[in-house]
């Protein structure tokens, strides 16, 4: 098996990347920090190479350091952008680019071989705020649902065609990103955060089931259903929430 991490010189990323290594796959591990990408590499060994650069347009890269072939690309790399309405633009564009398009990028380089060939695996890191929402953070919230969005069109025009699609929507997971969620981060996704490595552990248990959505933490289905039944008293939810946070 030859798998692709996209945003893998830590948090997440890494952790795939080390499951896959560890289930016996080679392993292209990218990152846009060239030394964070060959540390990780380094640490798997022999079944790992670095491929450093733009997730946005890796594949091709990463299929020639994976000897020409691409079983399984995780679009893991994301950018956690706070702000509201008024985030600047570059903000907005800079989290459409990395949370939604370098996506799309990276399954137009890799489908026509997986459809011609019958067989691939794209795996989404979307988060629980594309399910659901995140307080403080609109740009975030916006492209993950875009995230999740595309992924579930991939799932559903390929699925028949042997693409299958995953979905990983954790909540807070120990990892930089978490701490870079400040007090919104603290309050919303710190007192359930889980390692990275319980993420690689959820992906694998959903690979087994063929499962389209990943669920690190079980409870956020049940967020979802509500989300979903009822939206008026959900909203009252979150802006509860969004209440006790400008109140801290």
């Amino acid at each position: 098996m030859r798998v692709v991490v996209t945003g893998a010189g830590g948090g997440i990323g890494a952790a795939l990347a080390h499951r896959f290594a560890a289930e016996g796959a080679t392993v292209a591990v990218n990152d846009l920090d060239p030394a964070k990408a060959a540390a990780v590499a380094a640490e798997i060994g022999a079944a790992a190479y670095a491929v450093p650069g733009d997730a946005s347009a890796v594949v091709d890269e990463a299929r020639e350091a994976l000897g020409g072939t691409v079983d399984v690309y995780c679009a893991n790399a994301g950018l956690a952008s706070g702000g509201g309405a008024d985030a600047d633009e570059e903000v907005w564009e800079a989290a459409w680019q990395t949370n939604v398009m370098a996506h799309v990028r990276a399954a137009r380089a890799l489908l026509p071989h997986w459809l011609e060939r019958g067989t691939g695996r794209f795996v989404s890191t979307v988060s629980a705020a594309g399910l659901l929402t995140m307080i403080g953070a609109a740009p975030y919230s916006v492209t993950k649902h875009g995230a999740l969005a595309f992924a579930e069109w991939l799932s559903l025009t390929y699925r028949h065609r042997g693409v299958k699609v995953h979905a990983i929507c954790p909540q807070g997971v120990r990892t930089d990103m978490l701490t870079a969620a400040g007090s919104a981060g603290e309050l919303v996704l710190a007192p359930t955060a889980i390692a990275p490595e319980a993420v690689a552990d959820a992906l694998f248990d959903g690979m087994a089931q063929d499962r389209f959505l990943i669920l690190p933490h079980p409870e956020v289905a049940a967020f979802y259903a509500a989300r979903a039944t009822d939206p008026d008293r959900w909203l009252t939810g979150m802006n509860r929430l969004q209440r006790t946070w400008e109140g801290a």
